[in-house]
């Protein structure tokens, strides 16, 4: 099956050993890892190798609603690159940039991508948006807690 890739970016000031441990640590995991205010990540598990897995449960907050996020990881190399699989056989592949030079030349600069194949189920623009609120929620978190 064929599946439509999406690609989303944000830039944060951190240093990229921060950004990586928020995005991989199922202890920041759990304070981002949520599309909207109304939702939380209650639970995170997080075996960062090949061959291993992670699973994220994803819950509305008035427990109305919940589901567990998880794939396998098909290639990992620590601060550069993470990518896995899901179980429909969709891939994402996030990486992560310190080359960035910031704007004051005084910040440290990381630019994180993440591409992932879009489901079937819903619209496109849809998955965009809710993918990209849970970006915007973990560059406010990790920049929150870098002083920045």
């Amino acid at each position: 099956m064929s599946f439509e890739k999406v690609t989303l970016q944000i830039t944060m000031a951190a240093p990229l050993a921060k950004a990586w441990a928020y995005w991989t640590q199922p202890e920041h995991i759990m304070q981002w890892n949520f599309a909207d205010p109304s939702w939380h990540c209650p639970a995170a598990t997080n075996d960062l190798r090949v061959g291993g897995s992670f699973n994220y449960r994803m819950a509305a907050r008035d427990g109305s609603f919940a589901f567990d996020f998880e794939g396998i990881y098909d290639a990992v190399e620590p601060e550069a690159l993470i990518a896995y699989h899901l179980a429909d056989g969709r891939t994402v592949r996030i990486t992560f940039d310190a080359s960035m030079p910031s704007a004051t030349g005084a910040d440290e600069q990381v630019l994180v991508t993440q591409t992932f194949d879009a489901e079937t189920e819903n619209p496109i623009d849809m998955q965009r948006a809710g993918w990209q609120a849970i970006m915007d929620n973990y560059k406010r978190v990790v920049e929150e807690n870098t002083g920045r």
